[in-house]
């Protein structure tokens, strides 16, 4: 159980790091090849991190309650923050559809998913 915990914080802090780097803090120059190399390695490292949230299994009623909780903190900081984008972008007139599409995506997910738990169950 602990090998799996740091197996899955490494994968994300590297993922962290690789999306901090797309940002391009440091501004340094950003050849097509570096690009396409991090491309590659968010879409593996998202791969892997999504497995890893995909193959969570419970031992017990209180570790559901845990990973149930982490996931709604984890929705609502999600569509907190593109809520604060939308308003942000909004009052500087460069609104980026993707964040409306984005946040769209994340409530119709929720909604199907809850129906979809709701039937299964």
């Amino acid at each position: 159980m602990k090998d799996k915990n740091i197996q899955e914080m490494t994968i994300s802090g590297g993922l962290i790091v690789l999306l901090i780097l797309f940002v391009n803090p440091f501004k340094f120059w950003m050849p097509s090849m570096m690009l396409l190399t991090m491309i590659l390695a968010l879409v593996v490292l998202f791969a892997v991190f999504a497995s890893f949230v995909w193959r969570e299994h419970s031992q017990d009623e209180r570790e559901s309650v845990h990973k149930m909780m982490a996931g709604r903190v984890a929705f609502l900081i999600g569509a907190g923050l593109l809520v604060v984008g939308i308003i942000y972008q909004s009052f500087h007139h460069t609104l980026d559809v993707w964040l409306v599409v984005t946040l769209v995506g994340m409530i119709i997910a929720k909604i199907c998913g809850l129906i979809y738990m709701q039937n299964k169950h």
